[in-house]
């Protein structure tokens, strides 16, 4: 488990840079094709792929506990109850979704969107256990975890914790089986349903969140999996996620871009373009600082990659504030999050997305920066 996560922190930069251009270039086509051409058609299935490719990307990082994460202090009652909904649409409607929420539930802290990974792999999991129609049932509790039990469950830490349970009446499975669901790549699904990454990425978020995880099942008697995350005193923080709006463009502000993959920059800077501002580019530290020191006018907006020769993206902020005091930052990687800790950037407060990032996205992003 340990190699795989280390593979995947290797693979993420280069393989997120390779689908950023993929995917943003499918995209950018996209919006000059007419909708009847065959063409079109193509390049749907382009993005498709590329997306499909970048979630493996997530689930690979989610097992190995090294995405990047904003937790934030949730009633998961309430959040869970915004995605039902979506649920449903995913297990079909010969599968009746039963909602039991425990009121008065505690709070968690959690990155919102590993409460969407976890529920909707636990939910198609469940819905792919089941033949014909059948019944999925989330609930939500709480529970004390005590030395007795952790002494019986390994990796059990004592103390108080919010409970999110997802049960199915499918096929259960054997011992045999249990043994080894949270083995990433390992799935009894036929080829082509499954990547056997699903449970791993499950195991993954709970284990990132100092969680415990237990799964109850037995032939033709369903299963139970039992998600423990502990409780959490504070204050809510976030909440259920806002519906997204009209993103809007640019109105001629500079933004320099610096980012040392060429097909890179030269793929951020066209969709910058194409949002209405004026871009700069710079392949490194050196040329990002000659051209804010040679500039006439304001920069807006720094748009750097993070690991970079010479110096990385936050050094090169710091620098590059001397020269332009109002400047903006914003940090994009396709690194994991234990990389990117080290050098400062997910502290809180700081800009940062994560590659591969969409047009859409990017301008979204740059938006709330340049307005905050």
């Amino acid at each position: 488990m340990e190699s795989v996560g280390r593979l995947a922190g290797g693979v993420a930069h280069d393989y997120n840079n390779m689908l950023s251009v993929i995917l943003g270039y499918a995209e950018m086509a996209l919006e000059k094709i007419d909708p009847t051409s065959p063409v079109y058609e193509d390049l749907l299935e382009i993005r498709e792929a590329g997306q499909r490719s970048a979630n493996i990307t997530r689930q690979l990082l989610a097992f190995a506990r090294k995405q990047e994460v904003a937790p934030q202090i949730l009633d998961l009652n309430k959040n869970i109850e915004g995605m039902l909904k979506m649920m449903q649409r995913f297990i079909g409607e010969d599968i009746n979704l039963i909602w039991q929420p425990s009121p008065a539930l505690p709070t968690v802290k959690i990155d919102l969107s590993q409460v969407d990974q976890l529920l909707a792999n636990l939910c198609v999991n469940a819905r792919d256990a089941i033949t014909g129609v059948g019944k999925i049932i989330i609930e939500t509790g709480r529970a004390t975890l005590d030395l007795d039990y952790c002494a019986a469950h390994q990796g059990a830490v004592p103390g108080a914790y919010v409970l999110l349970a997802v049960s199915d009446n499918g096929h259960g499975m054997e011992k045999e089986v249990l043994d080894k669901i949270f083995e990433p790549f390992f799935t009894t699904k036929e080829l082509g349903r499954g990547t056997g990454l699903g449970l791993a990425t499950v195991y993954g978020i709970v284990k990132q969140n100092n969680g415990h995880i237990n799964v109850y099942s037995e032939p033709d008697q369903g299963t139970t999996f039992k998600i423990y995350l502990p409780e959490h005193a504070e204050d809510i923080t976030g909440g259920v996620k806002e519906p997204e709006g009209q993103t809007q463009n640019g109105t001629g502000e500079t933004v320099l871009v610096v980012e040392d993959e060429a097909i890179m920059l030269k793929l951020t800077a066209r969709m910058l373009a194409d949002q209405g501002y004026n871009v700069l580019t710079a392949g490194t530290s050196a040329e990002a600082i000659r051209l804010t020191h040679d500039h006439a006018g304001k920069i807006d907006l720094l748009l750097s990659d993070v690991i970079m020769p010479e110096m990385n993206g936050r050094e090169l902020a710091e620098l590059l504030v001397t020269l332009q005091p109002d400047l903006q930052f914003l940090f994009m990687s396709g690194y994991t999050s234990s990389v990117i800790a080290a050098h400062g950037i997910l502290e809180e407060g700081i800009n940062f997305i994560q590659k591969p990032f969409s047009a859409k996205d990017l301008a979204a992003k740059v938006q709330k920066v340049l307005v905050s």
